[in-house]
């Protein structure tokens, strides 16, 4: 066979050889960590607990019910407790559409009747969650106990937002779109598989090889979120982040986020609820300040600053939250900043 010849067909055989090791390890995955809970209308509910008050644990923007591990752990034995995986992703299927907050807000009820809850639900939301979980509780307000919301989102971060933040936001939304297509070649599998292995330098090459600084930058992204979660949870996650359609949904939710924070939030039902808002200790000063107005809607509302804690409360500060809780649905108020 002619050199040139060789040439032509070596990005197919690549191509075919990546697409096959990423369908491989796709089933590898499914079998090696199914998912705990059990699956109903394509989202994944995993329950946990057997006495106490309903609690919710909603995820950050890109987050699944892996990363409510250690607070799960926390709450177990005293509430019964449900954690599940938005569509797109962890272990829960994707749908189709934008993501926007009324139709994530219908999901979330789509769990809750699922798990036949019935009763009223301590709401417990991280980042992106909590802004969700506010408009849960004005579209369904006889379904909320209270909320505990761990350094939630805050409309006013995203609108207006500036033309740069805007940019930045564009561009995130174009690499998780490039990560999926790197993700059905197998590329993000690879890089993660060595990285796991201990070879740190070979991702950043493979990154570099198949789509410039961007895909380095992606990369080491989802590196980093990865080890902020304890270790034996990195297999699973980076079985979830080897998927086109986490990437995918990733790109949706970057794309609907300004108008998400558009919507107007009817925080009136929040006044005769018990609520603590969660400040990360790393938080601006006018993010703080927001949080702490956000808590003033309520007349049992009370605003904390988890000391030695990133964005990521539930995983920096575990205890925080799962003590404000336990405060709260005993009728007491966490301890104010």
């Amino acid at each position: 066979m002619p050199t040139w010849l060789w040439i032509a067909l070596l990005p197919a055989g690549l191509w075919l050889l990546g697409c096959l090791y990423q369908m491989r390890g796709r089933i590898r995955d499914e079998r090696t960590y199914p998912p705990p809970g059990r699956k109903a209308g394509g989202l994944h509910i995993h329950l946990r607990g057997e006495h106490g008050p309903w609690v919710v644990l909603e995820s950050g923007i890109s987050a699944s019910s892996v990363s409510w591990t250690p607070v799960a752990e926390l709450l177990e034995r005293d509430f019964r407790v449900l954690a599940y995986d938005r569509a797109g992703f962890g272990w829960s299927e994707a749908r189709r559409g934008p993501r926007t907050l009324p139709a994530l807000v219908e999901d979330l009820r789509e769990a809750l009747d699922a798990a036949e809850v019935s009763e009223p639900v301590w709401f417990v939301g991280h980042s992106f969650g909590g802004l969700l979980g506010r408009h849960f509780c004005a579209r369904y307000p006889r379904r909320v106990a209270g909320l505990v919301l761990a350094d939630p989102l805050l409309p006013e971060e995203w609108n207006p937002a500036p033309p740069e933040q805007m940019y930045r936001l564009s561009r995130g939304a174009m690499l998780a779109r490039r990560g999926a297509g790197l993700a059905r070649i197998g590329v993000v599998r690879l890089a993660l598989d060595l990285l796991a292995g201990g070879r740190t330098w070979t991702p950043r090459l493979l990154a570099r090889a198949s789509s410039s600084s961007r895909g380095e930058a992606l990369i080491n992204r989802l590196v980093g979120e990865v080890r902020k979660l304890p270790s034996e949870l990195w297999p699973v996650i980076q079985a979830h982040w080897c998927l086109p359609r986490s990437f995918e949904t990733l790109a949706a939710y970057l794309d609907q986020l300004p108008a998400n924070c558009a919507l107007p939030v009817d925080d009136s039902a929040l006044a005769d609820k018990p609520l603590v808002v969660i400040s990360a200790e790393t938080a601006e000063a006018a993010v703080k300040q927001g949080h702490a107005a956000l808590a003033q809607h309520s007349r049992s509302g009370s605003h904390v600053v988890a000391e030695g804690s990133g964005h990521w409360v539930q995983l920096d500060r575990p205890d925080v939250i799962a003590m404000s809780l336990r405060e709260v649905t005993m009728g007491r108020n966490p301890l104010k900043e």
